[in-house]
């Protein structure tokens, strides 16, 4: 957490606005249409879009600029004939408005557009019989009576081919494709003719390259199976899986149609493998833990089997530990496996300083794309100081969590969702001091709007049954709230209950929300605005949420956004401003 001092707002908020405002430079030609409206007129000021040459240095070559003119009227009647404007008439002149400046004027008169006397889409070759096609020729948007949109035309073409090249049809293609336009330009005749060809399916897959590990284990990145209709998204989600692996420096995933037999296309996958240890050093800054170091070793092919082996040293102001994880993949897929994992911490926030060892032992199994379902066992001991109390905590800790998340890039995402269920426990039969059930929902929904607008929605509620105080209970499973991830304008884990000395001691219950919008600027920067609510606390019926609101300034690099918040406190005593920085996407 960091206050703002009123220099550096003033500071911040003209930076901000130079990034917001760039100048404007006033064309010396104009060009001003009218008679059209919507994508016809688009369509017709890009076709009247100056030549290269005719403004040179801020001068205007005025002949050529009549010249122009004169051809304008070609090109804007050439320009509404995709709409069915066959007969559109356009008239054009120059206007000089002093300074060496001019107003190119195009008027264009449609009158009537072509209509659609005749529409007639077959369908011929070995997919002639499926009903996805078949559905499709019903719903062809041209039809008898309607105007002859060309636009519409060809986007149903390519529907119809891509379809097909999906069912595996590969060497589909219209082997009669017309618009016959009457004389008079008042009408004209569709005449469609769409061929299969035959259906193709894989065959084998032949992986090359990466010897060291077992064939079986590479295999569960393929998507498809020998037998399985072709389709060229499987391919493109196997180049994903490998190159998602991060033991691959290049990928190439080729079909090899021209050896097709009886229409099976064989695979090849050209691996390259990458470093089997590595070792990464990492640095950042996040006004949550600040000043970050970190040590990774990791070995990708433990026992020449394919296991993961991943040691991690974290050094920051308020977070100290080493985790060791060790992966065994499952044959089933990618995603299921078997994870045994060893952490050692101290953290010292502002509410409490405890000092963690854990043992978890994990089942992680896909149930489909993007959803997993997680069962581990963990065990722990935790010695700890909250407010004025000292203790410590042993616990055997059984849970269950369910993951579904659905995202279109993972380092900038404009739309999709995230959530997740979990369910824990323990009891002192199980060799634990204190018994407890926990449940805890998280949840992440990213919409686009228009003007390159992105609403972003995310909350978060825990509630606790507790058969001990609270007191019995260690940090690491009460719930805190305020962060950069939970209600901004307020310190990591500052919020909740407190006891009789003032000090936060943390809850039973959680309830957390943000709405943020964010405004894409440029390639790789975005603003935003948001506002937070939320806290910590122990009786349901009676929850004080704190809230927050404030601007945002993203940078979104190839690793992961830079995220930068000035936020507020609203409804409070204390109204300074606070700095939040974070690095990544998150929940």
């Amino acid at each position: 957490m960091a206050r703002l001092s009123p220099l550096h707002r003033v500071a911040f908020l003209a930076l901000l606005w130079g990034a917001l405002v760039t100048p404007a430079f006033a064309d010396p030609v104009e060009i001003e249409v009218s008679g059209v409206e919507g994508d016809a007129r688009a369509n017709v000021e890009q076709a009247l879009a100056l030549p290269t040459g005719l403004v040179t240095e801020g001068k205007v070559d005025r002949l050529w600029l009549d010249r122009f003119a004169v051809q304008a009227r070609e090109k804007a009647t050439d320009a509404v004939k995709p709409f069915g404007y066959y007969r559109a008439e356009a008239s054009s002149s120059v206007e000089p408005r002093g300074g060496g400046e001019y107003l190119l004027k195009v008027h264009v008169e449609l009158k009537s557009p072509v209509t659609v006397s005749e529409v007639s889409v077959l369908l011929d070759g070995a997919g002639a019989g499926q009903e996805a096609l078949k559905r499709m020729v019903r719903e062809f948007p041209l039809r008898k009576g309607g105007v002859l949109l060309q636009p519409q035309y060809e986007n149903a073409k390519s529907r119809l081919r891509s379809r097909a090249l999906d069912l595996g049809y590969l060497d589909a293609d219209f082997s009669r494709h017309e618009i016959r336009i009457s004389p008079d330009l008042t009408s004209a005749r569709i005449n469609l003719v769409f061929n299969t060809g035959a259906q193709y399916f894989f065959d084998d897959a032949t992986i090359e390259g990466a010897p060291q590990y077992p064939d079986p284990f590479l295999r569960r990145y393929l998507s498809f199976h020998r037998g399985e209709v072709f389709s060229y998204a499987k391919l493109g989600e196997t180049q994903l899986n490998f190159t998602n692996a991060e033991r691959f420096q290049q990928v190439l995933v080729t079909p090899e149609k021209e050896k097709a037999k009886d229409f099976h296309v064989p695979v090849v996958v050209q691996l390259t493998p990458a470093p089997r240890v590595t070792i990464r050093p990492g640095f950042g800054f996040g006004t949550d833990t600040g000043i970050r170091f970190s040590v990774g070793y990791r070995d990708l092919d433990l026992f020449r089997a394919g296991h993961d082996l991943n040691a991690k040293l974290y050094l920051s102001e308020s977070l100290q530990g080493v985790a060791v994880q060790y992966l065994i993949p499952s044959p089933r897929d990618i995603r299921t496996n078997t994870t045994f994992q060893l952490n050692l911490q101290r953290e010292d926030v502002t509410a409490y300083m405890s000092r963690l060892i854990a043992l978890e032992a994990a089942r992680n199994r896909s149930l489909g794309r993007g959803t997993l379902g997680t069962a581990y066992l963990r065990l722990q001991q935790e010695n700890f100081t909250v407010g004025s109390q000292n203790s410590g905590s042993r616990l055997v800790l059984p849970g269950l969590r369910y993951t579904q998340e659905r995202f279109d890039s993972m380092t900038r995402p404009t739309n999709g969702f995230r959530y997740s269920l979990e369910a824990r426990g323990t009891h002192p039969f199980l060799g634990s001091d204190t018994g407890l059930v926990q449940g805890i929902v998280q949840g992440l929904t990213i919409i686009p709007l228009p003007w390159r607008l992105g609403l972003r929605v995310r909350g978060m509620a825990a509630g606790s049954l507790l058969s001990e105080p609270l007191s019995e209970v260690p940090p690491s499973l009460r719930f805190f709230a305020g962060g950069d991830q939970s209600v901004r304008g307020y310190s990591y884990k500052s919020l909740g209950p407190r006891d009789d000395t003032g000090q936060v001691v943390g809850g039973r219950n959680l309830l957390v929300g943000s709405l943020e919008i964010e405004r894409a600027l440029f390639k790789n920067w975005g603003v935003s605005l948001f506002f937070d609510a939320g806290n910590a606390f122990n009786d349901p019926g009676y929850i004080r949420l704190k809230e927050g609101a404030g601007i945002g300034a993203h940078y979104y690099s190839p690793v992961g956004a830079i995220n930068l918040a000035v936020a507020r406190r609203v409804n409070d005593e204390q109204r300074a401003y606070y700095i939040h920085v974070s690095v990544g996407f998150e929940l």
